[in-house]
């Protein structure tokens, strides 16, 4: 079978494929990041260096589907009521992100350029936005996607991504040559939530039922063409709007995170993702025309130190306030502070306006450009000054340690009890933290913890991981998730992992978790100090056992009620309610006593 003469297609597929194979490799490896790799790896085979190919802007726009497919993965991640639990990031830190950010550059902009104050606001509002997907590329490949500060990030993303459309709005509003085509800003508000409630609609109503009409067919690729159509025509039906693509896809994916098949659509979705947004920081590093940057050096300078400056400032402020400690905040600022890919949207739409002349708008977009490609150095820079911060400490990183059969992840009371059991019985553990001042408390105390972060693969890597057998996290707080854990899982298959839980709900969390043990850190506690406080009302201590043994039978019982329906209230039947108790809420054979039979005793216990 003969192949049509025109080959420029399969020509310019070798020269993506190879340019990917020879650089990306490398840069992991130096531990630059796989996306400062592609980014090269465009400009290198660009047309402003080598010219191997020739039409950026054209693959440009087909790797935008890259984008759009990791928004669709990270809402299959993101359950309605998760997205409920973090409003407060995303309306709150996302609003005032994008305002004072826009805010912020606008004045920067006005005190050290001519622009008029409509084209400084259009270029700083423009400039707030960020590259979700360089961003949350760098965060998978870090592993903290699913840690507290990446879903602070991805939350504030997610505000960028709605603020796109008042964004367009405010352009239109000042352009200079409104055509009389153009939509009214109410148009494009009833529009955007008539596109939403239609997406949520289809979610709800339509899309599982489909997907259960495609498993019984027990065809894997129409299932995997029912995916493609999920994202595609998420993505076509905000397009026709003139909305996010990208905002589409998500919503699609927040739909279908709650259905029994989402893990299967994510499996089918991620190699195209991964090929897609491979292309697409090609295309990005293709388009940045160092002609321009030798041509205007400085005042690209300048505009880069505008942007990075000021949205690192701000949003580290912003983190703050908000919660996080220094380095998260420092961490937060840094992943947030570079131009996104929406800002060459606006830039189109400013300089069809008339706000901007196109040399001028050409240097907002190597600005852009220039802040993506130096975003992974950055982040680089910034965990190498925590890891200093750490070496000033005169703590060690757990590539020093040798190979120990068992990892503990946490070295508070809780993991110090845990760790005193396993060395009892002669086990060696290999114990990680990542508060340098627990390190130096412990290392008093003759005991050697190894700083980093131990829900980042790269960390359990160096750590030992693909040669221990046990991974014990007895970290407090829930930096746990069932999504840290997956990664976990896939990654190191052979580690039997037991986790610490937070509190009841962090339990319902983790009920799909592929691990062996999830322990609530107060309940055992709790039931001895119930006993405690029984024996010193002067119950006998086989009324004692009974009340216990009883108490534990119905707290599994609402357990698995609370696990299945994902409801705190379910099973509430089952527990004592509040003092004074019923006549009939006894324990059956078990007498109650009266007030005046509790004898108060003053021993500690």
């Amino acid at each position: 079978m003969a192949i049509g003469g025109d080959s420029t297609l399969l020509r310019d597929g070798v020269v993506y494929l190879a340019a990917a194979v020879a650089i990306v490799p490398l840069f992991h490896r130096l531990k630059l990041g796989t996306v400062l790799g592609y980014l090269v790896a465009g400009m290198i085979i660009g047309p402003h260096l080598l010219g191997l190919v020739t039409d950026p802007e054209a693959t440009l726009a087909f790797a935008e589907f890259g984008v759009v497919m990791l928004l669709f993965v990270i809402g299959l991640e993101l359950r309605p009521k998760r997205l409920w639990d973090l409003r407060y990031d995303i309306f709150g830190l996302g609003s005032a992100q994008v305002l004072l950010c826009g805010f912020a550059i606008t004045g920067a902009l006005l005190l050290t350029t001519e622009f008029t104050w409509q084209a400084a606001l259009v270029i700083g509002l423009a400039l707030a936005l960020s590259s979700t997907a360089l961003d949350v590329q760098i965060l998978r490949d870090q592993g903290k996607i699913n840690t507290p500060l990446g879903t602070r990030i991805i939350s504030i993303h997610l505000m960028q991504d709605l603020a796109i459309v008042p964004l367009l709005i405010v352009t239109t509003a000042l352009s200079r040559t409104p055509t009389p085509d153009a939509p009214e800003g109410w148009e494009i508000v009833w529009k955007s939530f008539v596109a939403i409630g239609a997406l949520v609609l289809a979610g709800r109503f339509l899309v599982t039922p489909l997907f259960r009409l495609i498993a019984q067919t027990g065809t894997r690729e129409v299932f995997v063409i029912g995916a493609l159509l999920m994202v595609v025509g998420s993505a076509f039906l905000m397009a026709s709007f003139g909305l996010s693509m990208a905002l589409g896809a998500f919503i699609a994916g927040v739909m279908l995170a709650d259905s029994p098949y989402r893990h299967e659509v994510e499996a089918d979705i991620d190699p195209f993702r991964g090929l897609l947004l491979g292309l697409f920081f090609m295309a990005v590093g293709m388009t940045l025309d160092l002609s321009i940057i030798l041509s205007e050096p400085a005042r690209i300078l300048l505009y880069v130190i505008i942007l990075l400056g000021v949205k690192f400032t701000v949003i580290a402020v912003l983190a703050r306030l908000f919660g996080s400690n220094w380095r998260d905040s420092a961490l937060t600022g840094v992943h947030l502070a570079q131009g996104g890919e929406f800002a060459f949207v606006v830039l189109t739409a400013a300089e069809s306006g008339l706000l901007l002349a196109s040399e001028a708008s050409s240097l907002f977009a190597a600005a852009v450009t220039v802040s993506m490609a130096l975003t992974p150095l950055m982040i680089a820079g910034v965990d190498r000054l925590a890891e200093r911060e750490s070496d000033d400490h005169d703590v060690d990183g757990p590539e020093k340690a040798e190979n120990a059969p068992a990892i503990l992840v946490g070295y508070g009371r809780f993991g110090q009890t845990v760790n005193q059991l396993l060395a009892a019985r002669g086990i060696p553990v290999t114990l990680i933290d990542r508060k340098p001042g627990q390190i130096e408390l412990s290392g008093r105390f003759g005991q050697k913890v190894y700083y980093g972060d131990g829900t980042r693969l790269d960390v359990l890597r160096i750590a030992g991981a693909e040669e221990a057998r046990l991974l014990i996290y007895c970290n407090d707080g829930q930096q746990m998730t069932n999504e840290t854990l997956a990664a976990v899982r896939r990654t190191f298959p052979n580690l039997k992992v037991l986790i610490r839980a937070f509190d009841r709900r962090h339990v319902i969390q983790l009920v799909n978790a592929d691990c062996e043990t999830v322990v609530r850190e107060v309940h055992e506690s709790a039931v001895l100090m119930g006993r405690a406080a029984l024996k010193a009302a002067e119950v006998d201590e086989k009324t004692i056992d009974a009340i216990e043994a009883e108490y534990r039978e119905r707290d599994s019982e609402r357990l698995a009620l609370q696990v299945a329906s994902g409801d705190l209230r379910a099973g509430l039947d089952l527990t004592y309610g509040t003092y004074p108790l019923p006549a009939n809420e006894g324990l059956g054979e078990i007498p109650q006593i009266d007030d005046d039979d509790i004898v108060p005793d003053r021993s500690t216990v």
